[in-house]
């Protein structure tokens, strides 16, 4: 794209995105490790731990701006326990998520009627796939 001027230059170049969620603060460059968000029905901020998505009413802070921050006039703040360090998965975590792919790949359990892949059904004559020929009932 050129202007009158000559060719504009791009201080970052657009397909660049970083996977780091920033501090929302101007001029602030680091990391965010805090949320804040404003209810305005209560007059109070909560400033809690980073958030899993970042939301367009809640701003994102980094340590130092999360540990300044301070409400206007009349307003409570309510500080949430915050995390400083980043998260690392527990043995915990790793065994939950190694036992829960375990059971999904486990086959699942036939009940006690069924014979053969398919149920015991007295009524039941044939079976094709999902359709199955019956017998009619006696008067």
């Amino acid at each position: 794209m050129e202007s009158r001027r000559g060719p504009l230059k791009s201080a970052v170049a657009s397909n660049v995105v970083s996977p780091v969620r920033r501090c929302s603060r101007t001029a602030c460059g680091r990391p965010a490790v805090a949320t804040l968000t404003y209810v305005y029905a209560d007059s109070t901020a909560v400033l809690g731990p980073l958030a899993t998505y970042a939301e367009p009413h809640c701003y994102d802070l980094c340590h130092e701006h999360s540990e300044r921050l301070t409400a206007p006039r009349g307003w409570d703040v309510v500080r949430l326990a915050v995390d400083s360090g980043p998260v690392v998965p527990s043995g915990d975590d790793l065994e939950a998520l190694a036992n829960a792919v375990r059971e999904a790949a486990r086959p699942p359990e036939r009940p006690a009627n069924v014979s053969r892949g398919r149920e015991v059904d007295p009524m039941e004559v044939a079976r094709r796939g999902h359709l199955r020929v019956l017998r009619s009932p006696e008067p």
